[in-house]
């Protein structure tokens, strides 16, 4: 591409007074254009080469897609692409690059402070401490010889099970199919799934939300497990079951849980996850560095240099599977 051909990229909810921080490398590289709200996507659309999927909901884009009649190439603002994929969209040759890596580690850090917490029981302190009640003669246990069993074997979960593995803990994963490891060691098919649910003192689910894992995690799955397993989601709200989560939990089915994503956002205000003692609730905040906007910024940026030059393009997304594939 030279430089009388510039791409034209829409950066879909955004304005050019509220850019994303860090895009003026862009304004070098392509004609850009912002679409604030859902009203402007169809114009910013239709002469779009590639489009900065930022601050947009699903259905900006699949209401307006037919515009789209040049485009090649979306970037997602994040590693699930849950929220941005739709059937027209997975039909069509467009290229789809994600977030993917920007956010491993810090998710994988919030992750081991779950595990961390629930097991020397600090979130039974925080608890008390609202009450202030000094509940001394406490007893806990360690987390080396915990064993934790990652579903969704990515590299949010690998960056979790190396951290693990280095407090002593036992890891194994559950996947898509049935394989060795480097990081994991041995990673059970779908048929395994149960099976290793009930060998885990923690259970991490990492998982993309598709087809094939929405409610996944369902009354089954928590009858695996063992009564003092700790569950723990990083993955995708609408992966579980939240009444039969709750159920779980208000049973005595398993002891607790550490969640991050929920089927509905923000959490509802009579969901009874608030108050149960033993769930601690995150507001979707596992991965957000200070600096984060302007890391995916980054890879935007660094996309749209190869997407210019026409070279391979970096975190591509399988579409019909739902999930970056590397």
């Amino acid at each position: 591409m030279t430089d009388h051909e510039r791409p034209i990229v829409a950066v879909l909810g955004a304005t050019a007074d509220a850019p994303p921080p860090g895009i003026e490398p862009a304004l070098d590289l392509a004609d850009v254009r912002y679409a604030g709200n859902p009203d402007e996507v169809a114009a910013a659309i239709g002469e779009a080469d590639a489009i900065f999927s930022w601050g947009a909901r699903r259905s900006w884009l699949e209401d307006t897609f037919a515009e789209a009649g040049r485009l090649r190439w979306i970037q997602s603002a994040s590693d699930g692409v849950d929220g941005l994929l739709f059937p027209a969209l997975a039909a069509s040759d467009v290229i789809v690059t994600n977030a993917r890596g920007i956010f491993d580690d810090p998710i994988a850090e919030w992750a081991i402070a779950a595990i961390v917490a629930f097991t020397t029981g600090l979130h039974t302190s925080v608890v008390d401490q609202t009450h202030g009640r000094w509940t001394e003669g406490r007893r806990r246990d360690r987390v080396a010889g915990q064993h934790l069993v990652v579903v969704g074997p990515g590299p949010i979960g690998s960056a979790t099970a190396t951290r693990a593995r280095a407090l002593g803990m036992t890891v194994e994963g559950v996947g898509r199919t049935q394989r060795a490891d480097e990081v994991l060691g041995e990673v059970a098919g779908p048929d395994g799934f149960h099976e290793a649910l009930g060998r885990a003192d923690h259970v991490l689910d990492a998982l993309p939300l598709t087809p094939a894992t929405r409610a996944m995690f369902d009354a089954k799955a928590f009858d695996a497990m063992r009564p003092t397993a700790h569950f723990v989601n990083i993955g995708r709200g609408a992966t579980v079951d939240e009444d039969a989560l709750v159920d779980a939990i208000g049973s005595g089915a398993i002891a607790g849980a550490s969640l991050d994503v929920f089927v509905e956002e923000p959490l509802a205000a009579d969901s009874p996850l608030w108050s149960m003692p033993t769930v601690a609730v995150s507001p979707h905040i596992s991965g957000d560095l200070h600096d984060w906007e302007e890391a995916v910024v980054g890879v935007f940026v660094d996309n749209l240099r190869r997407f210019v030059a026409g070279e391979a393009l970096r975190n591509p997304v399988d579409t019909e599977a739902g999930f970056g594939v590397g």
